[in-house]
Formats: C-alpha cells, sequence, structure tokens
C-alpha cells in the first residue's frame, strides 16, 4: 500500500460505526460481481458501486462521492480535483485501482489528510509483455502483413528483428526492469535513463545508464516507463526527435501525454522515424477522426496493456485490501 502523507489537521470528523465506501467509476465493469467486491461490501453495509458513464465529469464524479469517507477509483479518468475535493469533505481515503496516480491532486489531498493508495506493481508483467508485444508487431509488420494476407495478397518485403538492438528505456521501475529482462533474452543491448539518481539499477538490469539525449540519439528502439508529473509531460519532443535514426521505432505504454502528440504525428508522417506501437494517449478514448489511425505506421491498442483476468482479480483485492488497512488503523 503507498499513501500520500496524511495532514494532521485536528479538525477531520470522528468516523462512523459504518463507513461509507463509494465506487464512483466502474465502468466498463470490472469490480461489479466479483470477489473483491464482496470483500468491499464486507467492509460496511453503506457501499455504493456505480457503472455507469459519467465519472470523468467532476460535477457528477462529486455527486457520486457525496458524503463518502473511502473511494475505490477503479478509472483514470475519474480526476480527483481540488473541486472535487472541496464538494467531498468527508473523504479521507482513495484507493487507487493501478499505479498510476497522475489523476489526482496529492497536494491537495496531503493538505486535507486524505490518504492516497494505489497498487504499484501489480501490473508489471503484464504491461511489460505487452510492450514487448507492440514492439515485435511495429517492427515485423505483422498488422500490415496480416491485413493483406486477409485480403488475397502474398506480401514481400523486409522487417527488423530485435537481436542486436539497442533498446532505450526511459524510467525503470517494476514495468521497465521486467522489459529489460524480456529484452535482454531477445539479445537486445540497453541503455538506461532514469526518472531519478540511477544508483546502480541501470547495470543491475544488464544495461548502462546515459543521459537521455543519448538515449534518444543511440537507440534503435525506445520504450517509455515514466510517471506523468509536471516534470516528465512532453519529454519526448520536436527536439528528441530531432536526435533520434530514422530507423527508430518508439513503444510507449505508460501515459500519453508523454510525447508532444504533435511532434510524434509530424514525426511518423514526414518518416522521420519508423514507427511507433502505443497503448496509451493524450485524449482517451482516442477520437474517430485522430491522425495517428491513418498513419501506416503505428501499431494501435487500446489501453489495454494491463488487462488480464490474472490483473484484474489481484490488483482489485489489493485496491479492497488498501481500504480494509485504512479502516483497521
Amino acid at each position: 500500500m503507498t499513501t500520500s502523507p496524511r495532514a494532521a489537521t485536528g479538525t477531520e470528523p470522528r468516523r462512523r460505526e459504518e463507513p461509507s465506501i463509494v465506487v464512483p467509476d466502474d465502468f466498463p465493469p470490472v469490480l461489479t460481481g466479483t470477489a473483491a467486491e464482496a470483500q468491499l461490501r464486507a467492509l460496511s453495509q453503506d457501499v455504493r458501486i456505480f457503472t455507469e458513464r459519467g465519472a470523468d465529469r467532476e460535477d457528477e464524479l462529486s455527486r457520486r462521492i457525496g458524503d463518502a469517507e473511502c473511494v475505490v477509483n477503479i478509472r483514470a479518468h475519474a480526476h480527483f480535483s481540488e473541486r472535487v475535493l472541496d464538494a467531498c469533505p468527508n473523504l479521507r481515503m482513495i484507493s487507487v485501482w493501478g499505479a498510476g496516480t497522475d489523476h489526482v491532486d496529492l497536494g491537495a489531498c496531503a493538505r486535507r489528510g486524505i490518504v492516497v493508495a494505489n497498487t504499484p506493481g501489480v501490473n508489471a508483467h503484464a504491461v511489460a509483455e505487452h510492450t514487448m508485444a507492440l514492439m515485435l508487431a511495429v517492427m515485423r509488420r505483422i498488422p500490415q502483413l496480416d491485413a493483406r494476407m486477409r485480403a488475397g495478397a502474398w506480401p514481400r518485403g523486409m522487417s527488423a528483428q530485435l537481436e542486436g538492438k539497442t533498446l532505450g528505456l526511459i524510467g525503470l521501475g517494476a514495468i521497465g526492469s521486467r522489459v529489460a529482462e524480456l529484452a535482454r533474452a531477445f539479445g537486445m543491448t540497453l541503455l538506461v535513463s532514469t526518472a531519478g539518481e540511477d544508483q546502480g539499477r541501470s547495470a543491475a538490469v544488464g544495461g548502462r545508464h546515459a543521459s537521455l539525449d543519448d538515449v534518444v540519439r543511440e537507440s534503435d528502439v525506445i520504450s517509455l516507463h515514466l510517471r506523468l508529473n509536471d516534470r516528465t509531460r512532453g519529454i519526448i519532443g520536436r527536439a528528441q526527435f530531432a536526435l533520434m535514426k530514422p530507423t527508430l521505432y518508439l513503444v510507449n505504454t505508460a501515459r500519453g501525454a508523454l510525447v508532444d502528440r504533435d511532434a510524434l504525428v509530424d514525426a511518423l508522417r514526414q518518416e522521420q522515424i519508423a514507427g511507433a506501437a502505443l497503448d496509451v494517449y493524450v485524449e482517451e478514448p482516442l477520437p474517430a477522426d485522430d491522425a495517428l489511425r491513418s498513419l501506416p505506421n503505428v501499431v494501435l491498442t487500446p489501453h489495454n496493456a494491463g488487462v488480464t483476468p490474472e490483473v484484474i482479480a489481484e490488483g482489485l483485492r489489493r485496491a479492497v485490501d488498501n481500504v480494509r488497512q485504512f479502516l483497521e488503523r
């Protein structure tokens, strides 16, 4: 359980014997009807679960939370902003299903004494597998070849292999470290740029630590594994694309806003890089008319890298357990 600091306000209301717990955003439903829902309802008789669209609107999210003390947050489209927190004065705990907390105003939560917990690492292996699948798909041109085969063609042409290539990992948390392990099995060389001090982490996964510019300049494939914050937003922009090899492939299974979206589209259109494989986007769902949908050198998946039965079950269990630990302390 990872938490934000709890402020000592001295004005916290006394917790009721039956705490009110809300799941405002189980859309599409993953919690409803599971063992984790039963475990959540065992914590209180006052549990409300919303399975309809709408939690992406601040007013509706605030209405759903109401006077609840605890929230289990399922979807990143529910933004816990200062305005939402102001509208929900009884809120004392937010348990996030997943590792990312960029949709939660952590500073505002800390000022109000609201604990924020997540489930770090629960999807690391699944996302790492998806990262490698995207890498293979875009470099081997698998979607394009499959489409042409189904149309009756027998396409020819070259594709790229992983063995012998340099993989630039930007970010080395649980997911990045697992990608490093898998990539080494393919015979790739690893260059690593870390968000904080390296402290030997790159060497521990068999890689070499380098500056962001050097990673961008020397890599054949770049895979992003950073948290999104003010420092990392747009970390890959026009200046970085200008340094990349024209044969480079970019893979992003972290957060769409890590990459300047317009710069990415231009780089792909102008063949400044060879291709990209994306599971995350600046705007989600990806608009039907988004230029990325029409580019031939892109492989797209709908932010589902970590969506497996194993990850869902364990992640929900841990998210509910975070609430239990909070209520028992």
